[in-house]
């Protein structure tokens, strides 16, 4: 039983391009078609920690909330939008307001929308 457990601690801490070299292996040599090795990268094995930092965010308007025109202004401010241009991004939520922006100006449309009563994420 140890000798499964030290097994699966070598699989979990497999490098990123260890797992797609052993994913080769497998179906290269052995016709199996490794699912699990995009597992174990998802769970967090590997090279997790030396992903890049995303450096451009989408600020989405997921709902107006209950202060719809106070969105809308909000909006034409944030985004330099006729009022009508703002109104129709409104309606139209979800929606990008403002894409490919540095995390900074994303987290302050996303706080002034908020303020104006909108639901905001970012992607």
């Amino acid at each position: 039983m140890a000798d499964l457990k030290q097994f699966a601690e070598q699989l979990v801490n497999l490098t990123v391009k260890e797992v797609n070299e052993l994913a080769t292996i497998l179906k290269d040599e052995y016709g199996i078609e490794p699912a699990a090795a995009a597992v174990v990268v998802a769970a967090g094995g590997g090279d997790a920690g030396a992903a890049e930092e995303q450096t451009e965010f989408t600020v989405v308007l997921k709902d107006a909330g209950a202060s719809k025109l106070g969105v809308v202004k909000a909006v034409k401010e944030l985004t330099g939008l006729g009022l009508k241009e703002a109104k129709d991004l409104v309606d139209a939520a979800p929606a990008n307001v403002k894409e490919g922006v540095s995390k900074d100006e994303a987290e302050g449309l996303k706080k002034a929308l908020e303020e104006a009563g909108a639901v905001v994420e970012l992607k």
